[in-house]
């Protein structure tokens, strides 16, 4: 892909699209990468902090890019199309970040090449797990193209697209998990003397290293936890306390919690 010439737009740009605008405008030229916002004020903002440019209008954002990203609720999706079609190029790919918001009702309001993804906030420093699916419409050029730009942000990975509610419930939620974890392993930690800011470490670079671990892609996690746990060991009598408290369990359920409510946000529309 041309990096130096290829022409992106950004409708919308909360949390999770500045996160991507960020991890792009690094790899692509940030002069031809335009962003729209319901205030144009918030726009201009992000704009000047990625040197890219602050569309006036969604349309003007969609006018003469060749991937067109849709950052806004799954309520609102269906207008923007209707409001940016008359300038959405001939050749153009629409990439839906909506939630619930199938392929299928995509291509109804407007007959397009459709791409679905699900990002999560590690895009912020380019270490999204980003998921995607797609309409039999998007040609192989133009996939390989979505995932480049999306790459640039983190990992990227193909699924059917009925798994997307399993997605958002793993790595689309997973990260506020894995928060709650980092933030539990440093209160121990300060429960036993360790400075706040030193528990901060200790626990993510630990979680980071384990998580590089299994993608490394040698053992499973479940032989990984058994290297480090030596019999009549610290380690086993940890895990063991995670199990009588049901810390597996209640990961397990969170995560259904998620799925469930993903599941739910097409009827809900």
């Amino acid at each position: 892909m041309d990096t130096e010439n290829t022409k992106i737009g950004f409708i919308g740009c909360g949390s999770m699209g500045s996160a991507i605008i960020h991890a792009v405008c690094k790899k692509f030229n940030p002069q031809n990468i335009k962003i729209s916002a319901k205030h144009f004020e918030h726009a201009k903002k992000v704009a000047d902090a990625e040197n890219c440019i602050a569309a006036a209008s969604n349309a003007e954002a969609a006018n003469g890019s060749k991937y067109i990203f849709l950052d806004v609720k799954p309520v609102h999706i269906k207008e923007i199309i209707d409001e940016i079609k008359k300038n959405i190029p001939d050749d153009a790919v629409l990439i839906s970040m909506a939630p619930g918001i199938t392929l299928k009702e995509l291509s109804e309001k407007y007959d397009a090449p459709y791409v679905r993804i699900m990002p999560n906030v590690g895009a912020e420093v380019s270490q999204s797990m980003t998921a995607l699916a797609y309409s039999e419409e998007v040609s192989q050029e133009d996939l390989n193209g979505v995932k480049e730009i999306l790459a640039a942000a983190g990992k990227v990975e193909t699924v059917d697209e009925k798994l997307m509610s399993c997605v958002t419930a793993v790595s689309g939620s997973g990260p506020a998990y894995a928060f709650v974890f980092i933030e539990a392993l440093a209160d121990a930690a300060v429960r036993f003397g360790m400075p706040r800011k030193e528990a901060y470490i200790y626990a993510s670079q630990t979680l980071k290293g384990a998580a590089e671990m299994v993608l490394s892609g040698g053992d499973s996690p479940a032989v990984l936890k058994d290297s480090v746990c030596s019999p009549g060991g610290t380690t086993i009598e940890g895990i063991a306390a995670l199990e009588r408290f049901g810390f597996r369990n209640s990961i397990i359920e969170a995560v259904s919690a998620a799925f469930k409510k993903s599941s739910e946000i097409s009827i809900m529309r």
